[in-house]
């Protein structure tokens, strides 16, 4: 490191100490959020981002030592190329479940089918003539709002998987333009905000975590 100031072990232990307490804000927002998309978990998300990189880059600067994990940030991500002040915006999100108790997913279907109190349901497991997993969820969703299911997955059988929010600039659209082909135009570079969980970046944390404590 010719020419510049090598990082002092206080500094170095300073940042460790910022990070610990980025991992505990993190985890505070995670348990308190309310719903998918809460703001503070995404600016907890951020702040433990840029405290592990800052850390990492003085433990190699003082130490040459290197952290075995890495909390994805925005920088990975495609540039973004869109306009400065689009005309609109669209959201898209996907949120992957494993069904992993059928009977309680089936349970769950036909109360909440009776407790909507409609004398004709649009879809209900009773409907097909059997227990399906696919009729169950989509009375399920027909019921419910997507970000109820996700808070409830685990008490309706289901088990959260990999999910993603993406906020893109686009053109103003025409009413009905595009209902049969809703996700295909979705271009990485037009993304406004972007934010993804994970286990695989949970499996990260956990070693961060254990490294740090």
């Amino acid at each position: 490191m010719t020419g510049v100031a090598q990082p002092t072990p206080e500094q170095v232990r300073a940042a460790a100490d910022v990070l610990k307490s980025a991992i505990d804000d993190h985890l505070a927002a995670v348990e308190a959020r309310q719903g998918e998309s809460d703001p503070a978990v995404f600016a907890a998300y951020d702040a433990l981002a840029a405290a592990a990189e800052a850390y990492d880059e003085l433990l190699y600067d003082a130490y040459d030592e290197v952290t075995p994990f890495e909390v994805p940030s925005s920088g990975e991500e495609a540039e973004y190329e869109g306009p400065t002040n689009p005309e609109a915006v669209t959201v898209l999100i996907r949120r992957d479940y494993v069904i992993k108790d059928l009977i309680t997913l089936v349970d769950h279907a036909r109360r909440a089918d009776a407790e909507a109190g409609e004398n004709e349901p649009a879809v209900s497991p009773r409907d097909t003539g059997a227990d399906s997993a696919s009729s169950a969820v989509a009375v399920l969703f027909d019921v419910y709002d997507p970000d109820e299911i996700a808070q409830r997955a685990d008490e309706l059988g289901l088990e959260p998987g990999d999910s993603t929010l993406w906020v893109s600039a686009i053109e103003p659209t025409e009413p009905g333009e595009w209902l049969d082909a809703p996700f295909e135009d979705a271009d990485p570079r037009s993304i406004i905000y972007r934010f993804e969980t994970s286990t695989a970046y949970e499996d990260d944390l956990e070693a961060l975590e254990r490294d740090l404590h």
